[in-house]
């Protein structure tokens, strides 16, 4: 009981070394150069301790469930006995690994559906474009751009196939896309790649990359495990863009059938 009050109070000064320069910054700015006094000073004292325990409790959360989920789900998919082969090997066929691929998508389209601040982006979205953008379809086809990249990441470690040669190849399909998508899209796309990897699906994905990369034979963790958060941040741009072009050629098809 004592050493787990002292690990929380260890997490709790790092995380205050590392949030008090934000404070610190915004309360300069308010007082030296805006020259205003602070709003409501004991309800901002009170969020900031909020935010300070809320971060500490998040930390040792994912030290206790997420990682360990995360190594634990991919070592049991990997095992001989499941993948139905005599010795785990190289010499694995990559097709052998199926449900690993099925549970990589599942768990990132999952992740990203639940990203808080995913629907916040969206629903900002919605409201400032009037209902033009949806909030639903919006957060549906970012979660079915993380699934797939997750898993399509997933086909990466296990056939340790070159990781530049996919981030290229996403890409060159998302410089295409910005040429003939709508401009009212093309920023939201963009973040929507960023919002995606926070504080629900980074630690699940890193813990499942780096689960996998020493489950495999022959993998890495170093070199194969990390990556993946790359590709949850690059398909989820294909897949608003893609929203975005075929929302615009059935508005399209549909003006054109009433002419």
């Amino acid at each position: 009981m004592i050493d787990e009050l002292m690990q929380f109070a260890m997490t709790l000064l790092a995380t205050c070394r590392d949030v008090l320069p934000i404070a610190a910054t915004i309360i300069g700015f308010q007082l030296l150069v805006i020259r205003r006094p602070i709003a409501h000073p004991r309800k901002i004292l009170i969020g900031f301790i909020s935010v300070l325990l809320g971060i500490v409790f998040f930390l040792k959360g994912l030290d206790m469930a997420l990682f360990p989920l995360g190594d634990l789900m991919a070592s049991q998919l990997t095992t001989a006995e499941f993948l139905g082969v005599a010795v785990l090997d190289e010499s694995i066929s990559w097709q052998a690994y199926f449900w690993i691929y099925i549970f990589a998508a599942s768990i990132g389209f999952a992740t990203a559906l639940a990203e808080p601040s995913l629907l916040a982006v969206a629903l900002k979205a919605e409201k400032i474009s009037g209902g033009t953008i949806r909030a639903w379809g919006l957060r549906l086809s970012v979660a079915l751009g993380v699934g797939f990249g997750i898993a399509l990441g997933v086909f990466r470690i296990v056939t340790g196939s070159e990781f530049y040669l996919f981030i290229l190849g996403g890409y060159l399909v998302v410089m295409i896309q910005t040429r003939f998508a709508p401009k009212l899209i093309l920023g939201l796309a963009y973040d929507s790649g960023a919002v995606t990897t926070s504080m629900v699906t980074v630690p699940m994905i890193t813990a499942l990359g780096l689960g996998l990369a020493e489950a495999v034979p022959g993998r890495n963790p170093l070199v194969d495990g990390f990556g993946l958060i790359a590709f949850a941040s690059l398909f989820p741009i294909i897949a608003v863009l893609g929203y975005a072009q075929i929302a615009q050629w059935l508005n399209k098809s549909r003006l054109s059938s009433k002419s």
